[in-house]
């Protein structure tokens, strides 16, 4: 993973003053309502926050696997250890808690905690402030909304930049990206390859600066560059090619020619729209034949290969991500478009349109597609968090020309760029 430059995201949530829950009289009472957001988005969890002793004591697992720490639970000398890892240096955190037990061990060095671990209805409670101290959680709590907020540490995430015309503004943005897809190709309204047309075509050189020369800029600064093949099927352009078998060969070899000739390291196929009438499965089974004819030929080549879908939860019901997912190197998931990019979208439906993808393609191959076009810099974040708290592969946003400083500052908050 690159570094910001490379976008390491954590969610930049701050709400109030670190303080302990209100005592209700009891030594271990919860107010009503109370929830955990995380990244700014509500986390499950199966015990309410509570106070001990006057601490906030909170969810133990439910916290630690979201925040990508595994944790372990030994019945019999009734401890718990949680192991966090650094993707960026192997560099491990290992914590051991025994319930009841003010002192804890930190990588073999013993720790006091402001309160013992406790079980509670069968979840085991932790001081919430030693997520802030031992694994680099940003933890508040606020009265008013009784909400519990906590800020995911930065992670090293996998991040892919798309490159689509009006993006020159921000070319600088490129060395910030582990991958950048360049949206010059599509498939016409006839259902042939083509570099050019009104929306997405090969650009003109400008002086000393070329198409040829950005990908090859953006190779030498360890950024794989894609190309990306565009089309929707709003004029059946994409079920012509898919039910024509020649056409079809002819659109693949086409499009590994031109990846390959032009130094690109990769493909990226954004082909939107199918499936939204007719037999959804006859469309799937097709798209499917598409993929593998060319994920062959782009692995002859040495090509990688990205599918760039639409979510399981939109009206487009023709893409069967298990399949996909084992023909392509990874998936994209356009998580956006829910509300017609008027807003930020509803992380309910992107967080749904995760869980659905998770149910079919393992984490490491899902990329969360984020539009900054809807998203603003708080709500970019949440989407991030969403991305961590599953633990995929990364995210993709769409698209340079679009970020801006503010946009960009906050992911840098957020994820390693």
């Amino acid at each position: 993973m690159k570094a910001l430059a490379k976008i390491v995201l954590c969610a930049a949530i701050s709400i109030g003053g670190m303080s302990a829950l209100p005592v209700n009289g009891a030594q271990a009472a919860a107010p009503a309502s109370v929830s955990i957001q995380l990244d700014g988005y509500p986390l499950p969890f199966p015990v309410e926050p509570a106070v001990m002793s006057g601490t906030t004591m909170v969810p133990f697992r439910a916290i630690s696997e979201a925040l990508g720490i595994q944790v372990e639970w030994n019945q019999a000398a009734r401890r718990i250890t949680a192991t966090q890892q650094s993707a960026a240096d192997a560099a491990k955190t290992v914590v051991i808690l025994t319930l009841g037990n003010t002192n804890a061990s930190v990588n073999g060095t013993a720790v006091k905690l402001e309160a013992a671990p406790q079980n509670i209805r069968g979840t085991t409670m932790v001081p919430l402030k030693f997520f802030s101290q031992q694994f680099g959680a940003a933890v508040a709590w606020n009265q008013a909304a009784k909400t519990v907020s906590i800020t995911s540490p930065k992670r090293d995430i996998y991040t892919l930049g798309f490159y689509a015309q009006k993006a020159y503004s921000e070319v600088s943005l490129i060395p910030s990206f582990d991958a950048v897809a360049f949206g010059w190709s599509r498939i016409d309204k006839t259902g042939q390859f083509t570099t050019t047309g009104t929306d997405f075509w090969w650009p003109e050189a400008a002086g000393d600066v070329t198409p040829e020369s950005i990908v090859q800029n953006a190779a030498a600064t360890g950024t794989a560059p894609y190309l990306m093949v565009y089309s929707s099927d709003s004029s059946l352009e994409l079920s012509k090619n898919l039910e024509d078998p020649q056409l079809q060969a002819q659109t693949i070899a086409s499009i590994v020619d031109l990846a390959a000739s032009k130094g690109f390291q990769g493909i990226g196929l954004d082909l939107e729209g199918l499936g939204l009438t007719g037999d959804k499965g006859a469309v799937q089974s097709q798209y499917n034949a598409f993929v593998k004819n060319l994920s062959a030929a782009a692995r002859a080549a040495s090509l990688k290969l990205t599918v760039i879908l639409h979510p399981l939860n939109s009206s487009y019901k023709g893409y069967d991500y298990k399949t996909l997912g084992s023909l392509a190197d990874d998936l994209v998931i356009m998580a956006y478009a829910y509300e017609g990019e008027k807003g930020p979208e509803p992380t309910a439906k992107v967080d749904e349109g995760i869980r659905l993808a998770l149910q079919q393609v393992s984490k490491d191959k899902l990329i969360l597609g984020i539009s900054v076009f809807s998203e603003n810099e708080s709500s970019v974040n949440t989407k991030i968090g969403l991305a961590k708290r599953y633990g995929l592969k990364g995210i993709a946003i769409w698209r340079l020309g679009l970020i801006g400083q503010p946009v960009m500052s906050k992911m840098g908050e957020a994820i390693e760029l």
